[in-house]
């Protein structure tokens, strides 16, 4: 039989009370390492947010500044883009004004006179095609001239070395009556001559028509011009073609025979039948010109002098104070010679015309 020993409440007592201490510190211990782990896992993940928050952060900013460059460049290439817009315009400006220029300086603007033609000869064509023409030309010659202005005085002596050396010498007095008159003896600006000649072909075959009404579509209108101007009743005949232009209200047309285009300019206007009514249209010769030879000569006249600063003579005769500056530039001691004409403005413009 066994026996069981008993050691008593106390001594178990002691041994849990030895042995409790011992299990809560261990237990202490591992919560506070828990604890300390949650706090660095935390802070990690609190480092790892902020690093994102802060790589999010330097990505935005690098944008923006990339943004900001780029914002910077387009506007830098956009002023250099308006600059060099602005220079361009003021080129083209520049180029415009300098093509008026041009322009105005090589325009023409002379009153032709009425001349009778007198044919001396008759030319065999060369082939039928200059048969379908009337061709004539004419030689131009546009002299150079001066335009005298009031108190200004032109004379033109025999002699080249004479009008050089008035020229050379400059200041003249000149005895007007009772007034001593100090001129100044110049070269003459003379403008540019020119000489071109002038080719003209009439066509046998080919009519203008104008003032043709804007109320058809081009296909239609060219139609009923077609239509129109071969009604034999009218003196048309066979169209060969047209030509029409709707925003002008004008249509060259050609016929295949010779004659019809005669027969037609007769009349001053032709009736051009559309879809519903009848329209009386202009009609006129079919006229080509071509400029041919043209020549631009320019030159400084050495027997003519200009002679400047008669502004206060304009209450005397024009013709007497020709004569005192002629008597003046006719004496060998004033450094003149023989004279050929004198021509004075002393009240309104001239124009002085000079030959080669």
């Amino acid at each position: 039989m066994y026996k069981t020993k008993y050691t008593g409440a106390s001594q178990v007592a002691q041994q849990l009370t030895a042995h409790i201490p011992l299990w809560h510190s261990g237990v202490c211990w591992f919560r506070s390492q828990v604890w300390t782990w949650h706090r660095l896992a935390r802070h990690a993940v609190e480092i790892m947010a902020a690093d994102e928050d802060n790589r999010k952060q330097v990505l935005q900013e690098d944008w923006l500044d990339e943004k900001f460059m780029k914002d910077e460049q387009n506007e830098r290439l956009i002023a250099e883009i308006a600059k060099e817009n602005i220079q361009l315009k003021e080129e083209i400006q520049k180029l415009e004004a300098e093509l008026q220029v041009t322009t105005k300086s090589s325009q023409i603007k002379e009153d032709i006179p009425a001349t009778k033609v007198k044919f001396t000869s008759a030319e065999t064509p060369e082939d039928d095609s200059q048969l379908l023409n009337v061709s004539c030309s004419f030689q131009m010659n546009l002299q150079a001239h001066y335009e005298l202005q009031k108190g200004q005085a032109l004379i033109t002596f025999e002699k080249e070395e004479v009008a050089q050396n008035v020229i050379k010498m400059k200041k003249h007095h000149v005895q007007i009556e009772d007034v001593n008159v100090e001129v100044m003896a110049k070269p003459v600006p003379l403008t540019s001559g020119v000489r071109f000649q002038v080719c003209v072909e009439v066509s046998k075959v080919k009519i203008n028509v104008t003032e043709i009404p804007d109320e058809l579509p081009d296909n239609q209108m060219r139609d009923k011009l077609e239509l129109s101007f071969c009604k034999s009743r009218h003196g048309g005949g066979e169209v060969e073609c047209v030509k029409y232009d709707k925003r002008s209200g004008s249509a060259v047309i050609t016929f295949v025979e010779t004659g019809v285009a005669d027969e037609i300019l007769k009349k001053k206007d032709y009736p051009l039948y559309t879809d519903h009514s009848c329209h009386r249209v202009t009609v006129s010769p079919y006229i080509e010109k071509h400029l041919k030879k043209f020549q631009v000569f320019s030159g400084i006249s050495k027997r003519t002098v200009l002679l400047t600063g008669m502004e206060g003579l304009d209450m005397m005769d024009e013709e007497t104070v020709e004569d005192l500056v002629s008597i003046h530039f006719q004496r060998e001691k004033n450094g003149g010679g023989e004279v050929d004409v004198v021509k004075c403005s002393l009240g309104q413009p001239y124009i002085a015309y000079f030959e080669e």
